[in-house]
């Protein structure tokens, strides 16, 4: 797959075999493996890192030397664009929602380090008008900004999630299931299209973070048919034919609310494999991954990987 990335993370991510997690839920579990994309070597990591990789390589190509993006407050996604500005050398502005905090922690802190000028909002409708005017004043000023839409979960974003797919492959791995967290639809999207695009049988899992099933599921069928369109293939090479697989049942209160089960899922990964999941995204999404194993989804000679989204600075809120 041929893609224009900017080398902001060249270096491949591990995928751990978790022996003592398996072995802390029983005799049902299958193997698990661990793509540690928190591990990935740029800006505290996370799957954003992998879709600016290819957002930014766009930005530049169009001579733009600003990015705008939003998201939440503690957005993964605005702490990695606003490094990737920094390390390109783009001016960044950050449209967030939410209150602002008496002292910056987690994200927020480091969207200040990286040099990133913010710009709150009262609510997450706010976001996309306020990119628009944060546009305007940079042209009438004479930048020529790039808006990043939400999480990067562009076509472009996608397929440049994609190529991580090619990583399992390279270390020797054709797992069954991909269990991930899901959200603005990018990560999976490209999960299924990097499967496809490598020949894998593998069910890809999405749990979601905040939206239903019903329009995430929407959301990422319509990124891998735009991925082909992008490619020049026919949908079904990148698993468009496919059902989208959308497991919105560990949502509990609302986004970045933790739950009992993601709380337990959180505690024993830290405490089985001594790795950090975070408690928006894959402290839920390990929590449907527990439940199915003790439900008996899988068998014990299958392979599922969950691939590990960042966000670990979350715990430090």
């Amino acid at each position: 797959m041929s893609l224009p990335v900017v080398g902001l993370a060249p270096h491949p991510t591990p995928v751990d075999d978790l022996i003592r997690l398996r072995a802390a839920l029983g005799s049902l579990a299958p193997r698990l493996l661990m793509k540690r994309d928190d591990l990935l070597s740029f800006a505290m990591g996370g799957n954003k890192v992998r879709k600016l990789q290819a957002v930014a390589a766009e930005a530049i190509a169009a001579e733009s030397d600003a990015l705008i993006t939003c998201g939440g407050l503690q957005s993964n996604h605005a702490r990695v664009t606003a490094a990737a500005g920094a390390a390109l050398g783009l001016k960044v502005v950050l449209v967030l929602n939410g209150a602002p905090p008496a002292t910056p922690t987690a994200n927020v802190l480091l969207d200040h380090l990286f040099g990133a000028k913010i710009r709150l909002v009262a609510t997450r409708e706010a976001r996309a008008p306020q990119m628009e005017t944060v546009a305007a004043e940079l042209r009438a000023a004479g930048h020529r900004p790039f808006i990043v839409p939400l999480g990067a979960s562009t076509p472009t974003g996608a397929l440049g999630f994609a190529r991580g797919v090619a990583e399992v492959v390279a270390a020797g791995h054709r797992p069954q299931v991909i269990v991930s967290a899901t959200s603005s639809g990018g990560t999976q999207a490209g999960l299924i299209a990097g499967s496809a695009l490598l020949g894998l049988d593998t069910r890809v899992i999405g749990v979601s973070a905040d939206d239903p099933a019903v329009s995430l599921s929407r959301t990422v069928s319509r990124l891998v048919e735009a991925m082909a369109v992008k490619l020049g293939a026919k949908p079904s090479s990148l698993g468009a034919d496919m059902p989208v697989e959308v497991d919105d049942g560990w949502v509990g209160e609302g986004y970045g609310v933790p739950t009992p089960a993601s709380i337990d899922a959180l505690e024993l990964v830290a405490r089985t494999e001594g790795i950090l999941l975070d408690p928006v995204y894959t402290a839920k999404a390990m929590a449907s991954l527990f439940a199915r194993i003790r439900g008996g989804e899988f068998t014990s000679d299958q392979t599922v990987l969950f691939w590990h989204t960042g966000g670990q600075v979350a715990n430090f809120i």
